[in-house]
């Protein structure tokens, strides 16, 4: 496993995000949860990862409480990171939060506690004053942001008048615009971006195409829209073809191509221990220099259709979902 040391810390390159461990969305089941979660955990420690990261909101606490069962009595404990969901976020309650965070994980302290979203509600100034108190009071080791601009993570830091260590974001090869501001910041200022949907969502697995494409919970996201699919061939052609000079898989070669970069961590997520395996092995992939540069080339030059474009194709694709399901009702019932 390979190792990044910031601020004091030292955390594995390939974390494990639990984003589905409570979460409906994914379609995982209650057997995943009560079973196959706490063995993903278990075999993840035992192949060099040390950072957990989940959040309040994941599953409404049922995520914090399936990970804080499956590291219970752990020596040494792992790095365990979650998140505050800013929906108040001014002292006292976000005390109160962080509390009801360490109660669900059964932890004393949470290494890592992260302002999830930026509330354009709330000014930063109490937000961040607050998790400065959970700091000074010992509940608190290290404060982060998530999804934060650079701009308001150097604001973020100010605030709290002491180092905000990570901001975690969507980074990957298909999201490629923190590798121009937020990383360059992190590596000169001794931070890390933690990159979380790393792998796209599962596009950059290589396992979908504008003739595979997913169900379920992705089917919502713009990145497998038709257009985007067939814009995405590209770079998945590069993908490909690296992955198997290396006898590994796309979605390897995608996070060992996010962990060359210091002071960058990836935290997939994982359906199954052999996928938490595959995750941790991309970090002993080593990629060469002409590897990268290809890589990152296909990554510049992904222009995904996005914003007004994109919401409006999405919704064109729910009606036509909505029409293909009545019209199957209506041949049932002449049948």
């Amino acid at each position: 496993m390979k190792y990044v040391e910031v601020g004091g810390v030292r955390l594995s390159a390939i974390g494990l995000g639990t984003w589905q461990f409570g979460s409906g969305e994914w379609g995982y089941g209650a057997g995943y949860a009560e079973v196959v979660a706490p063995e993903i955990v278990a075999r993840s420690l035992e192949l060099g990862v040390n950072l957990l990261d989940t959040a309040e909101i994941y599953g409404f606490g049922r995520s914090e409480r399936i990970l804080g069962a499956a590291i219970a009595g752990r020596d040494p404990m792992p790095f365990v990171a979650t998140k505050l969901f800013p929906l108040a976020p001014v002292d006292p309650i976000v005390s109160r939060r962080a509390r009801g965070s360490l109660r669900r994980l059964g932890l004393d302290a949470l290494d890592l506690y992260q302002v999830h979203w930026k509330n354009p509600m709330f000014p930063l100034g109490p937000t961040m004053a607050a998790m400065g108190a959970l700091q000074r009071r010992g509940l608190v080791r290290h404060v982060g942001v998530s999804n934060f601009t650079l701009d308001r993570w150097q604001a973020a830091d100010a605030a709290l008048g002491g180092p905000v260590l990570s901001n975690q974001v969507q980074c990957s090869l298909v999201r490629y615009q923190p590798m121009l501001d937020l990383v360059p910041w992190a590596q000169e200022h001794d931070r890390i971006v933690i990159a979380y949907s790393p792998l796209g969502q599962g596009l950059l697995s290589g396992h979908y195409g504008v003739d595979a494409r997913p169900s379920g919970f992705r089917a919502a996201s713009s990145a497998f829209l038709p257009e985007n699919l067939v814009r995405s061939q590209p770079l998945l052609a590069v993908l490909r073809e690296i992955a198997d000079a290396h006898d590994a898989s796309c979605a390897q070669v995608a996070l060992a191509w996010l962990i060359r970069r210091p002071n960058v961590i990836a935290i997939p997520g994982a359906s199954s221990v052999a996928q938490a395996e595959s995750n941790a092995a991309a970090a002993d992939l080593d990629l060469s220099d002409a590897d990268d540069e290809a890589l990152t080339a296909a990554a510049k030059d992904y222009r995904p259709m996005a914003g007004a474009q994109a919401a409006s194709a999405l919704g064109q694709q729910v009606a036509r979902r909505g029409l293909d399901r009545l019209r199957a009702v209506r041949g049932g019932l002449r049948a």
